[in-house]
């Protein structure tokens, strides 16, 4: 049995990549938010025009809906305040 070890790596950088390191990729955060949170209204109007997913059983369902869509709003203020992914703060 071998006793195999990885090499001593430094953490890459957000720098040039003149040394071959990897750059973070920039990621809008706000935009992804807000499609998520698009995604929570069509799922609400959905379950709302549908009878079958709104009653009996699945009466909870629209409710889901509308926490999804709180908690994004949460998410989207939180993000744009600066707090959640500063390259994004407006």
């Amino acid at each position: 049995m071998t006793d195999e070890t990885t090499p001593d790596v430094p953490p890459a950088t957000a720098g040039p990549t003149t040394s071959g390191q990897i750059e973070p990729l920039h990621v809008p955060m706000l935009r992804i938010i807000e499609v998520g949170l698009a995604a929570w209204v069509v799922a609400l109007v959905v379950t709302l025009v549908v009878p079958a997913l709104h009653q009996g059983d699945r009466d909870w369902w629209p409710w889901t809906c509308v926490a999804g869509f709180v908690l994004g709003c949460l998410g989207w203020a939180y993000v744009r305040r600066g707090r959640g992914n500063a390259r994004d703060a407006a």
